[in-house]
């Protein structure tokens, strides 16, 4: 195991390890003082502003993955836990700014066609051989313009597209995108009122996600694991939040005909989900896959994280959802069981929580953001008033894990061995930073004497 523990204490160390994922975070944000080579794609890669990468290590697949990409799903999440930062007055003035930027690098990905690369060559005649058979076919980016740009998974942090092979569509960075901006619009207050060409701007980018997530709901694309094409609980959860969200924001502004459209897009969503509940299993599956094979995989945390991101009323598919409390604990018996670092926590305690059972992903182990997102279904689950005690309790004892395996630095990778304990995967993940702000934000509600913040849905 790591060695946060010492005698330092949850409360000391959640509100040290928080200062220090609000800093690592940022250096994901904008980092236009990184310069990435890709020398074997004959690329070298300068990061616009407003630009968020996954992760701003210099790795290339040696052993540790080159996430220096901006995932439009990533950089939603991103977005929105520091949004969580400027209500907490943990971060300054620079985080509109950052807001602001990264507005304008999303919108100019807008622009983006892949045509013009599929007419063009030169771009691989200075690849590396070897490297010849990771590239996009012609006819594939010839394929990505108007709205299809929405459906990449990734691009490049310079704003140019992603030219290696990659799994595509995928239709779940929209509404998560729409559902980050929404609420910056909804929390956030700047110096002065917002100007006329952010509010256009702002307009325009969300006008655009909500429009693809209603064309493109019902239509079968990747897992958020990118990994198997079909339905997927995630995608159809945050599109269903989104257009609900979005809905409510037309409305404001006195688009009643396109609103009225949205929340019909909504409920249609809502209604579908239902699809994804296994009765005789006790859990709602992660996935309905186009071909009609169940998966190995149904069994997911993004059910989860879904909970979580969509953050949505009442109780079908919200942390209030019995089926939903179900689906959690079936992932931590499974996880408990399967990952030998869990036998080794006292009894009790929460176990380190992995993506589904089977995983070869690295160490195949347990993830931060997973663990972290089990810490804050419970908080948010205390909220409801029931059984908060309990919530919280549990809630804790996931953060207790997460410190158990956390190094004394506070550096958090994408993953930690289900073997061993060691980080391993991605360094330095802006994703399981931003998971660990949300959680804590979630936790500051609902936990007594601790810090609160403004809105964490």
């Amino acid at each position: 195991m790591a060695d946060a523990r010492d005698d330092e204490g949850l409360e000391p160390w959640v509100e040290r390890q928080f200062r220090y994922a609000a800093s690592a975070m940022l250096e994901s944000v904008s980092p236009v003082h990184i310069v990435k080579a890709r020398p074997g794609f004959g690329q070298t890669i300068r990061p616009q502003k407003g630009s968020v990468v996954a992760s701003p290590a210099l790795a290339d697949w040696d052993p540790e993955p080159d996430y220096f990409f901006h995932w439009y799903r990533d950089s939603a999440i991103v977005m929105d836990s520091l949004r969580l930062l400027v209500n907490a007055g943990t971060v300054g003035p620079e985080a509109r700014t950052h807001f602001k930027d990264f507005i304008d690098f999303s919108l100019s990905l807008r622009q983006l066609d892949g045509r013009t690369l599929a007419a063009g060559a030169s771009w691989r005649n200075n690849c590396a051989p070897e490297f010849v058979k990771f590239l996009r076919p012609d006819s594939e980016l010839a394929r990505v313009h108007g709205d299809a740009v929405l459906a990449e998974t990734r691009v490049n942090a310079d704003g140019t597209l992603d030219i290696a092979k990659w799994t595509r569509p995928q239709h779940d960075g929209a509404p998560r995108r729409a559902l980050a901006v929404l609420r910056w619009i909804r929390d956030v207050r700047f110096d002065t009122d917002l100007g006329t060409e952010l509010r256009i701007d702002l307009s325009e980018l969300v006008r655009a996600d909500l429009a693809f997530t209603a064309r493109r709901w019902h239509e079968p694309s990747y897992d958020m694991w990118e990994e198997e094409e079909g339905l997927h609980y995630y995608t159809l959860s945050v599109s269903a939040a989104a257009l609900e969200v979005g809905a409510q924001w037309l409305e404001s502004s006195g688009d009643w005909e396109l609103a009225q459209s949205y929340r019909a897009e909504g409920q249609a969503i809502r209604r579908a989900l239902d699809r994804f509940w296994l009765p005789e299993a006790g859990y709602l599956r992660s996935r309905i896959l186009s071909s009609g094979v169940r998966s190995s995989k149904e069994l997911d945390i993004s059910v989860i994280l879904a909970a979580i991101h969509s953050a949505g009323e009442g109780i079908s598919h919200t942390v209030r959802d019995p089926r939903m409390r179900s689906t959690l604990a079936e992932l931590e018996r499974l996880f408990d069981a399967a990952y030998p670092i869990n036998h080794l926590l006292a009894k009790g305690a929460a176990p380190a929580m992995g993506r589904y059972a089977g995983d070869v992903y690295f160490s195949g182990g347990a993830y931060y953001f997973s663990t972290l997102g089990a810490a804050e279904f419970c908080f948010r689950a205390a909220g409801d008033g029931a059984d908060s005690e309990h919530w919280i309790e549990r809630g804790n004892a996931f953060l207790d894990t997460v410190r158990a395996f956390t190094p004394h630095s506070g550096e958090m990778s994408e993953q930690f061995d289900q073997r061993t304990g060691a980080q391993t995967s991605a360094r330095n993940l802006a994703w399981s930073y931003a998971a660990f702000i949300s959680c804590i934000a979630a936790r500051r509600l609902v936990v007594p004497g601790t810090k609160r913040v403004a809105s964490n849905s």
